[in-house]
């Protein structure tokens, strides 16, 4: 089993409490257990936040604490799944936990991972796009992905058919850092399991794979809107090649906005889809022509680990 801390094995069974059919939302578990004294008030039955969200769940948390052995053998069960997949963990309560991600609100409360998590995954991208790709569509996020990575910018993306494999499979080839985030739990088998190569690839590489799910959790409907929020959450933005009206890239897009990040979309899509255009019009997205359009306005990731970083030590302070 994968070694742990009393902090991560309480954080990971509260996470794992039931109530029945309910859980405790597992965003505010990230939000609001990020030391060991928040973890024991909510241990004790109270919730640190005062939000509709905590309100309508504290009945939850106190309905589910006194099953909290079960759910500390659940959490056993996949420490023990995950260990046998090689995976690691990285919790809100560890420094390591990736530092764009620490700064949206709807946070994971843990991730497993295949592959080492960087300091310089802060200065990152996510290039995204429908699953049914075109021809061109598939060169653009190959050159996309190239030009990000020769200007080393870390690409991420979701592992799925189409836009997703032209990106992680561009950066590679350019020698660069990938990182996918999965729709399954991390010990699952690889969805879609025609990219368990390029899996395999992108570890062996020097990449990562990154899951928010227990670890032998399969894929669901559910899954995949859940992995564009860390996707978005990630990265310094979202550049957005492909993507209909009912594609899961543009829910990122959306989700990028709300997270306050950079949505770029290629200029071909904000001419060709109307969603892409109002989202320009709008000016919660930029219409991208070239590399240079989304090189220039990312930030630095100096700035987001200091962010990050007093984000994490306002927690610690109980602030």
């Amino acid at each position: 089993m994968i070694a742990i801390t009393p902090q991560q094995g309480d954080l990971l069974a509260i996470c794992a409490l039931r109530a029945g059919s309910k859980s405790v939302d597992w965003n505010l578990i990230a939000r609001t257990c990020q030391s060991p004294e928040a973890l024991h008030v909510v241990l004790g039955g109270d919730l640190p936040e005062d939000s509709a969200v905590a309100r309508k769940n504290l009945p939850v948390l106190r309905d589910a604490l006194p099953h909290l052995d079960e759910a500390r053998a659940r959490v056993t069960s996949e420490l023990e799944a995950a260990e046998a997949a090689g995976a690691r963990l990285v919790t809100v309560l560890d420094p390591a936990y990736p530092a764009n991600l620490r700064l949206v609100p709807n946070l994971p409360p843990f991730l497993f991972h295949l592959g080492d998590l960087e300091e310089r995954d802060a200065r990152s991208a996510a290039v995204v796009g429908t699953r049914n790709a075109s021809d061109d569509g598939m060169r653009r996020a190959g050159r996309m992905a190239r030009g990000l990575v020769d200007n080393d910018v870390v690409v991420f993306s979701g592992l799925a058919k189409g836009i997703d494999t032209a990106a992680h499979t561009a950066a590679l080839e350019a020698g660069g850092r990938t990182v996918a985030v999965m729709g399954t739990g991390i010990a699952a088998k690889i969805y879609p399991a025609e990219n368990k190569p390029l899996a395999t690839r992108i570890v062996d590489n020097g990449g990562a794979l990154l899951s928010q799910f227990w670890p032998s959790s399969g894929p669901a409907t559910w899954t995949f809107p859940r992995r564009n929020v860390v996707t978005s959450g990630s990265t310094m933005g979202s550049i957005v090649i492909e993507a209909s009206s009912t594609s899961g890239a543009k829910m990122q897009a959306r989700i990028a906005h709300e997270h306050g990040k950079h949505v770029f979309l290629i200029r071909s899509l904000a001419t060709k889809e109307p969603w892409a255009a109002k989202m320009v019009a709008e000016r919660k997205a930029v219409e991208v022509a070239e590399l240079d359009d989304v090189l220039s306005l990312l930030g630095s990731a100096k700035r987001v680990q200091q962010a990050a970083q007093q984000r994490l030590q306002l927690a610690l302070a109980g602030l």
